[in-house]
């Protein structure tokens, strides 16, 4: 006779149950699982070690890439999780895009949805259209120089969590960072998890918001592009991405196609107003909904860069948001992103806590 989920630590019952629809379960002969790693916090972020205390195997980044199975196995795992950590990855840039344009496309995304060109980004990179420059010092490309990173001038933290590129009709699936000129401390980077920020809500709210849309918008992006005179790119990776508006309307919990879980799709840096609420009521809804994501640590997992981290994860289901508090030291990494499929919510999803439960009972 099963053990009762209530006479279990909930932590463990989590855990016990995202065992039973890990990877292995999905018909994949590769367990990611047996690897020597960690869940960061029960709700998001996995870790794999460069070195084993446990015995068991070290998982290398460079055992999975241009393996079609291995890159499945992670692009589900990384679904579940929201963000999967490598220590010592050694990628290339190019590698990084292949990786991702891989685990979108093994994901079951879309055959129009390619990388993603940011619309700040310059034609003739030397790294190419589809990778981004992150730094601390100018926006996606040295063109855009930045003025805003001595303390007085930075951005108040909370304000800085979103989800990458939401303001496009075809957003992100996955994407990857890997942190390449790095600072002896500081310049962390947190995820949080989209499904976890749903889960917290009560059953009333839950339903109130499934029936939500949200207008998003690149209006940063707009006025830099104003400000130096310049367009934006364009087209940007899908056929639907074109314009200079940088505008979409979205569902305010959508599905996640690859693990069927549900998540709130909402973010400060990109969402502007609900749009079935007066525009009172939204800037309510929104500013509590904003707060929900930054302010519960528990649905939070920071990640501090070392040399050759790689830190691969969903954009449909976490948020993420930089630590800017380096003054006067440089940081500079390549990101690489994947276009998927336009947001929706199947009204036959459910919650991951309800899923991993429903799984453990079985």
């Amino acid at each position: 006779m099963p053990i009762a989920v209530q006479e279990q630590n909930p932590v463990e019952t989590i855990k016990a149950a995202l065992t039973k629809v890990s990877v292995t379960e999905t018909n994949e002969s590769f367990d990611l699982r047996s690897y020597s790693h960690f869940d960061a916090t029960p709700s998001i972020g996995t870790e794999f070690r460069a070195y084993s205390p446990d015995g068991k195997p070290t998982l290398s980044i460079r055992d999975i890439l241009g393996n079609k199975e291995r890159e499945k196995a992670l692009g589900r795992l990384v679904s579940e999780r929201g963000v999967v950590f490598f220590r010592d990855a050694v990628i290339s840039p190019d590698e990084q895009t292949k990786l991702v344009e891989s685990l979108g496309r093994l994901g079951g995304k879309p055959s129009t949805s390619k990388l993603h060109v940011h619309p700040l980004t310059m034609g003739g990179s030397e790294l190419g259209d589809e990778i981004s420059m992150i730094s601390n010092r100018y926006i996606f490309d040295n063109h855009f120089k930045r003025d805003d990173f001595t303390v007085l001038k930075r951005k108040f933290h909370a304000d800085l969590w979103h989800s990458d590129i939401t303001f496009e009709p075809v957003p992100s699936d996955y994407a990857t960072l890997q942190i390449r000129k790095l600072p002896k401390v500081g310049g962390d980077t947190l995820w949080a998890s989209a499904y976890e920020a749903y889960d917290r809500l009560s059953p009333v709210y839950k339903s109130l918001l499934e029936g939500l849309t949200a207008t998003h918008v690149g209006q940063g992006f707009i006025d830099i592009a104003k400000k130096q005179n310049t367009t934006l790119r364009e087209p940007r990776g899908a056929p639907e991405n074109v314009g200079q508006h940088l505008s979409a309307v979205h569902p305010v919990v959508r599905t996640n196609p690859v693990t069927g879980w549900k998540g709130l799709f909402v973010n400060r840096g990109f969402t502007k107003r609900i749009n079935e609420l007066t525009q009172h009521e939204s800037d309510n809804l929104l500013d509590f909904l904003f707060e929900h994501i930054s302010a519960n640590h528990d649905l939070q997992v920071r990640f501090r860069w070392e040399e050759n981290s790689l830190a691969i994860w969903d954009n449909r289901s976490t948020f993420h948001s930089a630590t800017e508090d380096l003054d006067d030291v440089e940081r500079v990494g390549t990101r690489s992103v994947s276009l998927g499929e336009k947001p929706y919510l199947d009204p036959k999803s459910t919650g991951r806590r309800e899923a991993l439960l429903k799984a453990r009972s079985q």
